[in-house]
Parts: structure tokens; sequence; C-alpha cells
């Protein structure tokens, strides 16, 4: 299985998603700052300076361990937001050592898009490319999110790229003075496959 150090460009019919530069940080921060980026993602933590975000993102091509990728539009090559891949360790698995491993081919996929990218299926397409690369190109077996509940339209995203609902943590979060709910959806390589090219 190959490795998340090669940062592929893929190109679909209506987004681009190539690898982030450090000149992306200023766009970034708005994405990022975005009221309903923030309430469907938290807060960032820490302080959110320009220059953090520099060094992030400029740094993004370097990780082994992750892929990082920006959302471009095609039509105008403007940035909107960003889809990744990593190691991260997933609420239910937190006892052991997991993550994207040669034994358990897993990861978690992340995904936030900006204002300018909504409501044009640009977030659906970049799901569809990064999923499909991972699986197609990276070796993976299983892909896994979180997302929390009230975050209707990502969850549609979802169900529309073939992730499945595997569970829900119960208020498993503090937002805003109320409990609320995280969904855990996955998808596998076998049902990656089923899917036809008009599913898809």
């Amino acid at each position: 299985m190959s490795d998340f150090s090669v940062k592929p460009v893929l190109t679909g019919d209506r987004t681009v998603l190539r690898p982030f530069t450090e000149a992306d940080a200023e766009v970034m921060v708005e994405i990022i700052e975005d009221p309903e980026v923030v309430r469907f993602t938290g807060a960032p933590s820490g302080e959110l300076t320009l220059e953090r975000l520099r060094s992030w993102y400029g740094t993004r091509s370097e990780q082994p361990d992750r892929l990082d990728l920006a959302v471009t539009d095609r039509a105008t090559g403007e940035l909107v937001g960003e889809v990744v891949l990593y190691m991260g360790v997933p609420p239910l698995e937190r006892s052991r050592e997991w993550g994207r491993d040669s034994d358990a081919r897993s990861c978690t996929f992340r995904t936030l898009i900006g204002p300018r990218g909504r409501g044009r299926g640009l977030g659906t397409e970049a799901t569809r490319l990064i999923v499909g690369h991972g699986f197609e190109q990276l070796g993976l077996h299983r892909i896994e999110l979180e997302a929390y509940r009230y975050n209707a339209r990502a969850l549609r995203v979802y169900e529309k790229a073939g992730f499945v609902v595997e569970g829900v943590r119960r208020e498993a979060d503090l937002r805003d003075g109320e409990w609320v709910d995280s969904v855990i959806m996955a998808i596998l390589d076998r049902e990656w496959a089923a899917l036809s090219s008009t599913a898809r």
C-alpha cells in the first residue's frame, strides 16, 4: 500500500483537488473562521493567526501520515475548502494504536467547505474524488468519519458518496450549552467498488 507522501492533483468535472501551499493561508483563514464552518467543525484550537496558518498549510506537502488537499473550483481556480485523509485515532479506537497502518489499511476523513463553495456540488465531488483516490490508488480498506448529527447537509453528502452510518456517540460534545450527538460513518473498499459510475 502506498503512503500519503505523494500529494496528487485530482480533477473532477467541477473541482480540482491540489496540494496546499503557504499562499493558501489567507483564504483558508476566512474559511475556517466562517460561522457555519465553526458551527459544524468547532473552533480552532489555539490562537488562529495568519502566520500560524502559513506554517500549517506550507508544510502539508511534507506530511507522510496525512493527505491534505485544497478544494478548488475548476472553472475559476478559487480555493473553497479542504479534504483530508489522516492517521487520526477515531473515538472508538482510542484504547489501541490505530489510524492508518499496514494491517488495518484504514484512515479517517474530514472536510470543510467555505461559503463560496456551498450549494454547487463541489463538496460532494471533492469527497468522491479523495475517497476514490484512497481506495483505488492508496489501497485503503476502510475510510471513517465523524460528524455532528445536526450537520444534515454533510451527512447527505457522505451518504451519497457511499458512507454508511455505523453508530451514534450520544451527547458526545457540548456546543452552545447543549449536548449534541456525533454520527460515526464509514465506507469499505468493496462497497466503493460496488458503486456504479452513475451512483458516483
